[in-house]
């Protein structure tokens, strides 16, 4: 008889959004945000956590992710947050807002504005992506942009090893050396949710959702908990399972950055924006996850049709539980904002509440929808200035640039957009996508006037 082969994964040299083994921290944390009762056991995490990487570390991690399966939410954990659709309606505030969508012209130039916003912001933050605000301030004060006003350029980094420069450096998007928007998930979501919408239309699933992924990308294009359900969908697990099983990530912010396009063809009706950002959601994440997407979305649909900021946000809010986490930290920004608290003091306040050190504060949903919602507050309506407060914050500043470019675009239309900020974009996008490796902006937003409710 032939000597057993060992067919068990090389985990050590996993990537580690794909092993659920070296997520234990996050895992543990997580848990403890979800009100689980899981303390106890933090002496099991940690000893597993420093296991050296292995099939042993997977086993004893599979027991881990069992029992924490079937924990109970602790007595006196202040939140109720469900991420059925029925159980997340009923909990909502009552507050409703329900209009037309405006004449042709009108909504015309808030699609141009929100999708010119989403991409610019999205390129203001990009070369700093993970650089932290003790490092990205100085920087920016060096540079002379900060407060941030203007795009990062070639002649503002130096060959230093100042975590900055050599992240900028790293990643090699400057605003003054591209010849079209780089591609970045933060775009190929809007995309590939356009894409989705003229495959199956507006009456679209979860799992359409998971079927589009599949076919539209590689599996490198998918990050944290987006890749754990990418996964999952290769090895035939379903929705909604694709988002619990072994997924660490489940309230992080991937769910908010693919929610805008659903904003985008509901004029006026955050209801439908956010069920559909619901059934998106739902493939990856859960709870406080589902809830940014549906606040997202909610977000922009009601832009179409208010003429105030404020009046944004708390259209936003009103789509998902009163009873939840988000809605909590989110208000708390709205209130101190009505307060007369400076954005220094808005953003201590955000600091507190997620640190910007820990990969879990730092792309968490809650702690970035916090600062979309104070760039929107204290900008003032003027493009730079948000987007800017958006990125200089730190935390996911790509993802944050592009969500308040998108909300801000939405409210005031294309013209609030200076071409200093466009003209680096040559109207096209790069994408990820296959087939659609360079889109032209106009044509995308062509094709989302065409996706309208009739």
């Amino acid at each position: 008889m032939g000597k057993t082969v060992d067919y068990s994964p090389d985990y050590a040299s996993m990537d580690g959004w794909e092993v659920y083994s070296k997520n234990l921290a996050i895992e543990y944390e997580q848990s403890v945000d979800e009100g689980l009762d899981v303390e106890r056991y933090k002496k099991l995490f940690d000893a597993v956590a420093e296991l050296p990487d292995g099939a042993e570390k997977e086993r004893l991690s599979d027991v881990i992710f069992d029992m924490v399966s079937e924990l109970g939410v602790k007595e006196g954990y202040p939140y109720t947050e469900p991420s059925d659709l029925e159980g997340i309606r009923a909990l909502r505030d009552g507050r409703s807002v329900t209009a037309s969508a405006p004449r042709a012209d009108v909504l015309e130039d808030k699609i141009s504005g929100a999708w010119l916003g989403r991409i610019c912001g999205c390129l203001l933050g990009k070369p700093v992506e993970g650089v932290t605000s003790d490092y990205l301030v100085p920087f920016l004060m060096r540079t002379g942009n900060y407060p941030m006003r203007r795009y990062i350029v070639s002649p503002d980094v130096t060959d230093s090893d100042d975590m900055a420069d050599r992240v900028i450096r790293e990643h090699s998007c400057c605003a003054d050396a591209i010849c079209c928007a780089p591609s970045d998930d933060d775009t190929n979501y809007t995309v590939i949710s356009q894409k989705l919408i003229e495959k199956y239309g507006r009456g679209f699933t979860t799992s359409n959702v998971g079927e589009t992924w599949i076919s539209l990308q590689p599996k490198g294009a998918y990050c944290t908990a987006e890749r754990v359900a990418f996964c999952n969908l290769v090895r035939g697990i379903r929705p909604p399972k694709t988002a619990t099983y072994k997924n660490a990530y489940r309230e992080w912010i991937g769910a908010q950055i693919r929610a805008d396009y659903y904003g985008y063809i509901n004029p006026g009706d955050p209801g439908t924006a956010a069920e559909m950002a619901w059934r998106d959601a739902s493939l990856s994440h859960i709870k406080n996850g589902i809830y940014g997407a549906m606040f997202v979305a909610a977000m922009l649909a009601c832009a179409a049709v208010c003429d105030n900021v404020r009046d944004v946000i708390l259209g936003g809010l009103s789509e998902v539980p009163k009873t939840s986490r988000i809605y909590k930290h989110v208000g708390d920004v709205v209130r101190l904002f009505d307060e007369g608290k400076t954005f220094d003091e808005t953003v201590e306040h955000i600091r507190n509440a997620f640190d910007e050190h820990t990969v879990h504060g730092w792309c968490h949903t809650i702690s970035n929808a916090m600062i979309v919602s104070a760039a929107l507050l204290y900008g003032g309506g003027d493009y730079g200035r948000t987007v800017g407060f958006a990125v200089q914050t730190g935390y996911d500043t790509d993802c944050n640039g592009a969500t308040a470019g998108s909300v801000f675009g939405m409210l005031y239309g294309a013209g609030k957009i200076g071409p200093e900020w466009t003209d680096p974009l040559r109207g096209r996008l790069r994408t990820d996508i296959f087939g659609s490796e360079k889109a032209d902006i106009a044509e995308l937003v062509k094709k989302t006037l065409e996706q309208m409710p009739e």
